[in-house]
């Protein structure tokens, strides 16, 4: 399969998390993606560097102020006397309150909280460029879509479907899983995203939750004790003119191959009722049974399943990743989703 990749991604070295209250090493490590390409490399994937296309991509997504905020804010974080070595929020506003009395802050710290959900998203002097060039990578392969490809992988780190159109979290920064659809809308009117990461897209879910053009669809570990809480429940089917085309389908925590597919099988109907035209599979590996996070149970021969079924829609697709964490199986569950897609 072709695929993309920009080294670039490498120099995102997020280090601050916390888990539980307890401060902990960040997850979202550059050794994914060295292992990752490895995997693509050694099983003969065609593996190219991506071409610039500019911002705008990304501004069809993005609001331009969180932009700005996004490609600012390290260099002034770092004139706050004593302030940590990467940007990390020490508070947050309601946002979902409605209410806006004094508009965005001023402060490097008022404006943290406001662009960043959560502290598992820090920000260095490298991760704006790294984002940018993980954004960049998703439309690289959009484009080789568009171009005639049946089909065309981007290997993006940081990964991007917690992201919303003016907030960061989850590891997230530019939503590249929706940057990719609407980078598809140029060519073709109706495109899904298929969310198959063991966290719920709610980022993607927020920004495309007004449209009825893409339609979003999400499998993953049930929101009521898994992040991102808040978001991903069955009754979340989209508002205004998108009413009907967003649907959830949490699954029972270690949900194995045999359930997860037959639940796979209700999404793929949603999906061949929209008669969509391409594709965008979230591809998150973070699913696997021997992940860190351990949310659900698939096996290395279960992702090629699943692929498998997903590759009965027979859509130009591109696929883009999302999480999936380091464990001996990580190169392997790529390889065989991989694989299960393309024989499929």
């Amino acid at each position: 399969m072709l695929a993309f990749f920009d080294p670039e991604q490498f120099k995102h070295e997020p280090k601050f998390s916390l888990f539980s209250g307890v401060p902990k090493p960040n997850s979202e490590v550059s050794e994914r993606a060295q292992v990752l390409r490895d995997a693509l490399l050694q099983h003969g994937h065609e593996l190219k560097i991506p071409k610039p296309h500019g911002i705008i991509p990304v501004e069809a997504v993005h609001h331009q102020d969180y932009l700005h905020f996004l490609k600012n804010i390290y260099r002034r974080w770092q004139e706050i006397p004593g302030a940590s070595a990467e940007v990390i929020p020490n508070i947050h506003p309601n946002r979902t309150a409605g209410s806006e009395p004094c508009g965005i802050p001023e402060s490097a710290v008022g404006q943290a909280g406001w662009y960043m959900a959560d502290t598992a998203c820090p920000i260095s002097n490298e991760t704006w460029n790294s984002a940018l060039a993980s954004a960049n990578t998703a439309v690289s392969a959009a484009q080789a879509v568009l171009d005639g490809h049946n089909s065309a992988y981007a290997l993006c780190r940081p990964p991007g479907h917690h992201a919303f159109a003016d907030l960061a979290g989850g590891f997230c920064f530019l939503n590249n899983s929706a940057i990719a659809a609407q980078h598809l809308r140029l060519n073709f009117q109706k495109v899904v995203i298929l969310d198959v990461d063991v966290h719920h897209g709610n980022g993607t879910q927020s920004i495309f939750y007004q449209s009825d053009d893409v339609l979003t669809v999400s499998l993953h570990a049930d929101p009521a004790s898994f992040y991102p809480f808040f978001w991903g429940y069955s009754h979340e089917l989209g508002e205004g003119k998108g009413s009907g085309f967003n649907f959830n389908f949490p699954l029972v925590h270690g949900t194995k191959d045999e359930e997860y597919l037959k639940t796979l099988n209700m999404a793929l109907d949603r999906i061949a009722q929209f008669s969509a035209q391409a594709m965008v599979i979230a591809l998150g590996l973070d699913a696997y049974e021997g992940d860190p996070y351990k949310g659900l149970g698939i096996s290395t021969g279960g992702f090629e399943k699943i692929a498998s079924e997903i590759a009965k829609l027979n859509l130009p697709t591109v696929l883009v990743q999302e999480g999936g964490y380091l464990s001996d199986a990580l190169g392997d569950n790529l390889n065989s989703f991989l694989g299960g897609f393309e024989n499929g």
